[in-house]
């Protein structure tokens, strides 16, 4: 599940942008219920974009912001509640790893879903019933 978290220079250190990244990672788990399941632990992927911070703009003017990008196949985080609570907690994160210098206006979020089949792992592409198999074989049923 990518997660990309992007930010302007000089806004977070890089001891908080690990640390955010590590956050939203447990985010994810912790609101699909799957914390602890070592197959989607260890496919929590992403990377953290650090732009110049004339890069990062909103209302078309330069401003400390940042930005929160969840990738999912379809069956993740399904319901209305679930893409709420982990775009509150995203931004609570974010938020707390800029130490009051970000405004939580400033933090966007979204989620993006691969359509049935475009889910592909280590060279395998999995279904939707294939990836419930991998996760449920890590010792959680959905």
């Amino acid at each position: 599940m990518p997660i990309t978290l992007t930010v302007p220079e000089g806004l977070l250190s890089p001891q908080a942008q690990a640390e955010a990244f590590s956050g939203l990672a447990d985010a994810i788990l912790e609101v699909s219920g799957l914390t602890g399941n070592a197959f989607m632990t260890a496919n929590i992927v992403g990377s953290i974009n650090v732009l110049p911070k004339e890069h990062v703009l909103a209302g078309g003017k330069v401003v400390a912001a940042a930005f929160v990008e969840l990738k999912l196949p379809e069956i993740a985080l399904a319901t209305p509640e679930a893409k709420s609570a982990f775009i509150e907690k995203a931004t609570d994160i974010v938020e707390k790893a800029a130490g009051g210098r970000l405004k939580r206006e400033h933090i966007w979020s979204n989620i993006v879903y691969a359509p049935e089949g475009a889910w592909g792992i280590a060279g395998r592409s999995y279904d939707n019933a294939s990836l419930i198999e991998a996760i449920a074989g890590s010792g959680v049923t959905l």
